[in-house]
């Protein structure tokens, strides 16, 4: 492994863990990083398998004690079987949808004009939906019903289209279905982590022949990298959204689509992808 791969390695997995749980699209930065650090190819579709784990598992080690405490009372609590049983609901729509359109999109749809086009579009969205009165309905993730979780499972399937953002259109979606900031947050957090698990997966699975000894130190650099930066982010965006909206997160969606839009039409920059 040479410098510049490390160095590919730690800079994509710091993007992975800071944008994977924040509604600005953890999928569109990695491919407008990717395509500027000329890192693609069958190797590149390995590493973001391996860095999207690490940014779950740090997800996972957050939230341990609920999930510790819904699996212990699942036998027994009626409030951790209602939980469980709506993060299954939520997950099928996704699981779903993924396996018949993924191929499809993944060939059409990733490429740093589509991620730029998207980011702006969920920004307006998101601006429009934070500006709307909300009437909260689901304090917490235990007050939802499954109906929210229907709702929630199908604005997650918004986020195959890459630019999306998985954690905007739950967290969008939960505002607009009547759930808190809080909840709305938590509930994605949550569902992403059967949501990612499976993809990565299905997708290590399918593309296990991709995966070879000698990369070991670059996934190893990607993985630990994305974990610390996924805990961040994740810590960072609940002390934020007690006292703030979304707004903030919307403009930057805006602004950073618009300065990919422009540098592609005035050629400022040669994104190799734009033409696929």
């Amino acid at each position: 492994m040479d410098l510049w791969t490390a160095a590919q390695a730690l800079i994509l997995g710091v993007v992975e863990g800071l944008t994977e749980f924040l509604p600005i699209s953890s999928t569109g930065h990695q491919i407008i990083v990717a395509d500027l650090l000329n890192f693609g190819g069958e190797r590149a579709m390995a590493f973001n398998i391996i860095i999207q784990l690490g940014a779950i598992l740090a997800v996972v080690w957050e939230f341990r004690r609920k999930i510790i405490d819904v699996v212990v009372g699942l036998p027994t609590q009626p409030q951790a079987r209602r939980f469980t049983v709506n993060l299954i609901i939520a997950v099928m729509p996704a699981v779903v949808l993924g396996v018949i359109f993924a191929d499809v999109i993944h060939e059409y749809l990733f490429n740093p004009i589509t991620v730029a086009t998207a980011l702006v579009i969920g920004g307006v969205i998101m601006l429009w939906a934070e500006r709307r009165q909300h009437v909260i309905r689901a304090e917490t993730v235990d007050d939802m019903t499954w109906k929210d979780a229907v709702k929630i499972g199908f604005a997650q399937c918004l986020a195959m289209i890459p630019g999306t953002s998985r954690s905007g259109s739950t967290i969008i979606g939960g505002l607009l279905f009547g759930l808190s900031r809080k909840a709305a947050t938590e509930f994605s957090f949550f569902l992403a982590m059967p949501t990612m698990v499976g993809a990565a997966v299905y997708s290590g699975y399918k593309y296990r022949h991709l995966f070879q000894p000698d990369d070991l130190p670059v996934f190893a650099i990607g993985f630990v990298t994305s974990f610390i930066f996924a805990m961040i982010a994740v810590r960072a965006l609940l002390k934020f959204i007690s006292n703030h909206s979304y707004a903030a997160f919307a403009w930057y969606r805006i602004a950073f689509g618009l300065l990919i839009l422009a540098t592609w039409q005035f050629g400022w920059i040669n994104w190799s992808a734009a033409a696929a």
